[in-house]
């Protein structure tokens, strides 16, 4: 039986000289690992080799007895190739892809960031998101936030994560640790030894994500240095795309 979704592809990987290997996410089937069979050949029903995060509507035979889905049709929404027209725009969506793929599972359905994930995309194709640096990462801090969450993996960014004090911009210090996953007070910090200290900008802006859009550029990019360390740390092993999203900034994780 086959089975109709939206979905973008995340990832691809070379089956043989005329078909894919790709992971789709879709709205909702969640992550769908399928082959495209003869995608590479000019005048498949592909239309030619699909790239990662082109998006659109998708039909295709679901996996069974351990086997890969069948993508069968592909109807890719139209480009204007903005995305690949400045490469830090680039670099940020592919690092949101390989964020969806690491920290999402086969056949789990998440809706809201599917809509997030495909509004970030559009935006930008469709000339409604600027492509300066600063426009971008407000969206991808944004972004990893809402996968957080919907990976159960919420960081506690209202209080002390150890003794629960709600957080107040005049604080002094404060600090996010990974192991603790949130914001510690000076008082706490000597018991979380992988905390890193946050300028009392980054704090009041992870604390409250929707004036996130306000904060300057160095503290969008202190923002995108604790999530990517933070998200580093929960993996286990360091991101491909994350060099490329802090390299203009010269920042290290």
């Amino acid at each position: 039986m086959l089975t109709k979704d939206r979905a973008v592809c995340i990832r691809t990987v070379d089956y043989s000289e005329t078909s894919q290997i790709l992971t789709l996410f879709g709205r909702l089937s969640g992550k769908i690992r399928a082959i495209a069979k003869g995608s590479k050949r000019a005048k498949s029903a592909f239309e030619g080799p699909i790239e990662v995060l082109s998006f659109g509507q998708i039909m295709y035979s679901p996996a069974y007895e351990g086997k890969l889905a069948t993508l069968t049709e592909f109807q890719q929404a139209p480009v204007r190739g903005a995305i690949r027209g400045n490469l830090f725009t680039l670099h940020c969506t592919l690092f949101a892809a390989e964020l969806v793929d690491l920290l999402t599972d086969d056949y789990d359905p998440h809706p809201d960031l599917f809509d997030q994930f495909i509004g970030f995309l559009q935006d930008i194709e469709e000339g409604k998101l600027e492509t300066t640096r600063r426009d971008i990462l407000i969206r991808l801090a944004l972004f990893q936030l809402v996968l957080l969450y919907e990976a159960g993996l919420r960081p506690i960014l209202g209080s002390c994560v150890n003794c629960k004090r709600p957080f107040r911009p005049d604080w002094g210090e404060t600090y996010f640790s990974h192991t603790a996953n949130g914001l510690v007070c000076r008082d706490c910090e000597m018991s979380f030894p992988d905390k890193v200290l946050l300028s009392t900008k980054a704090a009041k802006y992870l604390t409250d994500v929707k004036q996130i859009a306000n904060a300057d550029d160095k503290t969008l990019d202190e923002i995108e240095r604790v999530l990517i360390r933070h998200l580093t740390g929960i993996l286990g092993h360091r991101l491909k795309m994350a060099e490329y999203v802090q390299g203009s900034s010269n920042a290290k994780v």
